[in-house]
């Protein structure tokens, strides 16, 4: 019986209906899980990570090779199948929750196809987690956001979290029929390795508030992009335009600028906002 058969057998019997606001869609291809499990050079000194355990399946290919597995998985239907499959694996801890209001910290390593329905969120999440590797499946219009360009269309808030706190690499392709049921889109297996931003922040809070702020609104003038900032600072209104005018590429547009120009801005808006405040 292949994985795609089993799968619908295990959902019929425990008549399970797979939940597309939660963007269930179960990997049912045994090779692009040992691909995944490659990916990330796993060791009996591991313990991993994986967010939507599902049915097991990939649970139990971790489970082989990492000295403990953390599986996390939010339906409690599923949750309920997971106790059962894998009751005999002494080395796999199975957490029933939402992995985005968790606060789990002993994992070196993450495997996952985590659900399309989190994707952002999720990534946000682990970015501020220390781990040393991570090996995802993401919608493939998703995991091209995280390499964008500057200025393309795809070009974003994500694009510049991930560039500062990662190294990005897109792997393989897995067709959409690789997954039941099968969504719209193909997916892509991504590799994050965490790193320091590649240059200077002198207020990493505060750095990420501006990305958020901007990109907000990533299309128009930066003077106008930044008024909300301004503003949300305690900045008075009467002043707002002048502050927003003084800023480094206020004429530019957020999605023209590459992360270290807006690293400049913020370091520069922290350093204006600051001397306002002084008097």
């Amino acid at each position: 019986m292949n994985l795609q058969e089993e799968t619908r057998r295990i959902l019929r019997i425990n008549r399970i209906v797979p939940r597309k606001r939660l963007g269930q869609s179960f990997l049912v291809d045994a090779e692009a899980m040992k691909e995944m499990i490659s990916y990330a050079y796993l060791s009996k000194k591991d313990a991993v990570l994986e967010i939507g355990a599902g049915l097991g399946f990939l649970t139990e290919q971790l489970a082989e090779k990492a000295g403990r597995v953390i599986a996390v998985e939010v339906d409690s239907r599923l949750a309920r199948v997971l106790r059962e499959r894998l009751r005999n694996r002494a080395n796999v801890s199975l957490v029933e929750g939402d992995i985005l209001k968790l606060n789990l910290q002993e994992f070196q390593k993450v495997v996952s196809t985590s659900p399309y329905s989190i994707s952002s969120p999720l990534l946000f999440w682990l970015l501020e987690r220390k781990f040393e590797l991570a090996v995802l499946a993401f919608q493939e219009e998703f995991a091209q956001r995280l390499v964008a360009q500057v200025g393309s269309g795809d070009y974003g808030r994500l694009t510049v979290a991930v560039y500062c706190r990662a190294e990005v690499e897109l792997l393989d392709l897995i067709p959409k029929d690789r997954f039941w049921p099968s969504p719209d889109v193909d997916s892509r297996i991504v590799r994050l390795k965490p790193k320091k931003p590649p240059f200077r922040i002198d207020d990493e809070d505060f750095f990420y508030e501006v990305v958020r702020v901007i990109f907000a609104q990533k299309n128009k003038k930066l003077r106008n992009a930044a008024v909300p900032l301004l503003g949300k600072l305690g900045v008075p209104k009467t002043e707002v335009l002048r502050m927003a005018d003084a800023l480094p590429f206020h004429n530019r547009r957020p999605r023209e600028l590459a992360p270290e120009e807006i690293g400049l801005l913020a370091n520069e808006a922290a350093k204006l906002f600051k001397q306002k405040l002084q008097g």
